[in-house]
């Protein structure tokens, strides 16, 4: 199966009685750093970025509207199907053959060209593989972050499952197989190279670890990248897994007392419980430490409070079995790692794989963890959502996450499918759980919104997590009106399609502030050859403008643009003016840091605050103006360099270190904004504020020498200049007696200067 390109842009064996409980080990102390009332900062993850493909839903949006509306990906084949998968009526036909699989369309879609991957290599490489990639990429995307700008290393932390697609399409071709080579069959299918192969495409060079746990893998992959954000091994992280097999059409045997359901449903928590059923899938998450993610806005989903990882070891039936002990200690080292009373956990998303053994095992486990911190009864609801899309392998783990957040962030629970009876094995009357069979709303109750969620690997490796809503943020706020909207991609047909996205995103989302939405499509977003950009004053005018591909109002370039030099040209005084960029000094914060800076320096030299001088209302006396002179009269003509007769004395010592001080600030704005001068030229006081911005003089020897040129040049007597337009030679027939030709500017185009009378 060769890829076609898209468009761009642990369960049990065997049932029987359950196994007598264990004693319990003592469960570890809770430790003193992450004491419950610590700061919430210490020690958290937050989730900033998130992607996923799950059966019937190639996006999280589309997934959560699923969950809320109880919907079941689990599909069931024809004969016909089956057929086309090579699956015969031999099989097909027996009575315990259950035609029920969950399966992920496009599976065989592939950008390749997006990654710089070449057809033959792409055709080489596992679709798990091919689908994780994009996935990192479109949760980089989702998080606003660009690897490429990115302060620190981003690392990689992710499972798949085993290669089926190297087994069934490319060795089974015996043409193929003998051209093949082994490495290169190798590289694009063995799960060594999962992460790495993400790391190599994008660029990313933090750790990159592959996890390999069976059915806890992917939530491994997240404790471990936890574990190395904290550390400060990374300072993002990606983590995540991927199950694709094949054929996808294609069901199974059902025996009884096995782990695979009688009648292709995940019964979870049910008494007709019978097993659980296989899926497909893909899920990816970006993780910052929380104080990080804060410091720096990131839009944060979700929290994870503390995560822990055990294994069984031998305290269980057999190897595939589950232990009480073993998941019920992990579970309590989360909460003590999270520092957490398990009394404020009111939801837990559960390995809940429904089968006979596994379901009363994993409720016996959370409530021994409950049980050492609350006696209540009923107040924690239970979810899987193998109930939706069946057991997804290696991504199970990622998928039961991606879930939770989206309950944290929509304040809702959906609801467990299937479940009518609770399994009496589960004695739920006398625990703390009760299974949410319906979609409610998730209300606060004096915490935070708190969950956990289980994942446990066949083998006995067993991983939990506990996550908690996002931290109320106060929306950005911008005074300034027109916002400036960029996109990019790759071809001209997925700017096409990036621009309706972005244009239905804004319909859709009316309360996100447009600039907000400005500064991720600024920062966030990797910049590729085919551009487009808008200027825009409110949501819905950006929306208009771009679903109707306004040509006045949309700039769109579909070639690459060779980089092109800018040069910064600073002028020398003259055109001051009464408010002279009072708006910027309101509206742009760099701004007006920079002048901020550049005034407490002048003050002492000065004797007044330029501040005061500049930025004042015009009706109201100035603040502090020496001996009670309206300093603002000063700056409020368009005149030469040293005013007018009439004017003051002190102007030249103000105008200059003013306008001096606005174009440092100015040329700070326009860097801030990613526009960096490889020239720098200057006229006359800009030949000095060029050389400040080259570093020629730090910004106080520049001010002390500009504040006092400007006081040596008010003690020279008054004169003026004027432009002629004559040559040279007639211009220097006109002086009379004081006049000189102060310069020969083009050769019709002189300039004349002189005292005031002459």
């Amino acid at each position: 199966m060769r890829p076609t390109e898209r468009p761009a842009s642990g369960d049990v064996a065997r049932a029987g009685p359950a196994p007598p409980l264990a004693t319990p080990r003592a469960l570890p102390p809770l430790p003193a750093a992450a004491a419950v009332g610590a700061p919430a900062e210490l020690g958290a993850v937050a989730v900033i970025g998130l992607a996923c493909r799950f059966p019937g839903a190639s996006t999280p949006e589309r997934f959560w509207q699923n969950l809320a509306a109880g919907v079941e990906s689990i599909s069931t084949f024809s004969t016909a199907e089956l057929a086309a998968s090579g699956i015969g009526p031999e099989l097909s036909g027996q009575p315990g053959y259950v035609r029920a699989r969950a399966t992920l369309e496009g599976a065989e879609l592939f950008d390749a060209h997006f990654f710089g991957i070449s057809p033959r290599e792409a055709a080489h490489t596992d679709p798990q593989q091919r689908l994780f990639l994009e996935c990192a990429w479109e949760a980089l995307e989702n998080a606003g972050c660009d690897p490429t700008r990115s302060a620190g290393p981003v690392g990689v932390f992710a499972g798949v499952g085993p290669s089926t697609y190297l087994l069934s399409h490319l060795l089974s071709n015996p043409e193929f197989a003998a051209a093949a080579d082994a490495l290169e069959l190798r590289l694009g299918n063995d799960r060594d190279f999962l992460a790495t192969l993400v790391s190599y495409r994008l660029n990313l060079q933090g750790p990159s670890v592959a996890v390999s746990t069976a059915c806890s893998t992917s939530l491994v992959a997240v404790h471990l990248a936890c574990q190395s954000l904290l550390d400060r091994e990374c300072q993002i992280a990606l983590a995540g897994g991927a199950a694709v097999s094949f054929p996808q059409k294609r069901g199974y045997l059902y025996r009884p007392g096995g782990i695979v359901s009688a009648d292709g449903h995940c019964r979870a928590f049910d008494a007709r419980a019978s097993g659980t059923v296989s899926g497909e899938g893909v899920g990816v998450v970006v993780l910052k430490p929380l104080a990080d993610a804060l410091a720096a806005g990131d839009f944060i989903h979700a929290v994870i409070r503390g995560s822990a990882i055990n294994n069984d070891g031998a305290r269980k039936i057999g190897f595939t079995a589950p232990s009480v002990e073993g998941q019920a200690a992990v579970i309590a080292e989360a909460h003590a790692l999270a520092g957490v009373d398990p009394a404020t956990i009111t939801y837990v998303e559960a390995h809940g794989s429904a089968t006979r053994l596994g379901d009363p095992v994993e409720v016996r486990a959370l409530t021994r963890a409950f049980r050492a911190g609350t006696d209540q009864q009923r107040f924690c609801a239970l979810g899987s959502v193998k109930t939706n899309l069946g057991h997804l392998d290696a991504a199970a783990g990622i998928a039961s996450l991606i879930k939770t957040v989206l309950c944290l962030e929509r304040r809702q629970i959906p609801p467990t499918l299937h479940y009518r009876e609770a399994n009496p094995q589960l004695e739920l009357a006398g625990s703390p759980f009760y299974v949410n069979a319906e979609l409610r709303d998730w209300p606060l109750d004096g915490t935070p919104r708190r969950a956990g969620v289980s994942s446990f690997g066949m083998g006995g490796t067993n991983a939990h997590l506990v996550l908690e809503e996002a931290p109320e943020l106060r929306p950005g706020t911008s005074s300034r009106r027109w916002q400036l909207i960029v996109l990019s991609a790759a071809t001209p047909a997925a700017l096409e399609a990036a621009t309706d996205r972005l244009a239905a995103h804004l319909r859709s989302h009316p309360e996100q502030e447009l600039a907000d939405v400005a500064y991720t499509m600024q920062a966030g977003r990797k910049a590729h050859r085919c551009r487009r950009f808008l200027l825009a004053a409110s949501a819905g005018d950006a929306a208009s403008a771009l679903a109707a591909r306004d040509a006045q109002r949309l700039q769109t370039n579909l070639e690459a643009l060779p980089d092109r030099p800018v040069a910064f040209m600073l002028s020398g005084v003259g055109d001051h003016y009464p408010g002279m960029a009072t708006g910027l000094y309101r509206d742009e914060p760099v701004f007006r840091r920079h002048f901020d800076s550049s005034a407490e320096l002048l003050a002492p030299l000065l004797g007044a605050d330029l501040r005061e001088i500049l930025f004042t209302d015009p009706g109201e006396p100035a603040p502090g103006a020496p001996g009670g002179t309206d300093l603002r009269r000063m700056l409020g003509r368009a005149a030469p360099l040293r005013g007018k007769s009439g004017e003051p004395p002190e102007a030249a010592s103000i105008v200059q270190p003013a306008v001096f001080a606005l174009e440092l600030a100015l040329a700070a704005l326009w860097q801030s904004w990613g526009v960096q001068p490889t020239a720098l030229i200057g006229y006359s006081l800009g030949e000095y504020a060029a050389a400040c911005l080259a570093g020629v003089f730090p910004l106080a020897d520049g001010l002390r020498l500009v504040a006092r040129r400007a006081r040596l040049l008010e003690q020279l007597p008054t004169g003026a200049m004027v432009a002629v337009a004559l040559p040279e030679a007639q211009a220097r027939e006109l002086l009379s007696a004081g006049l000189a030709l102060a310069a020969a500017s083009a050769p019709e185009l002189c300039v004349i200067a002189g005292p005031d009378a002459a």
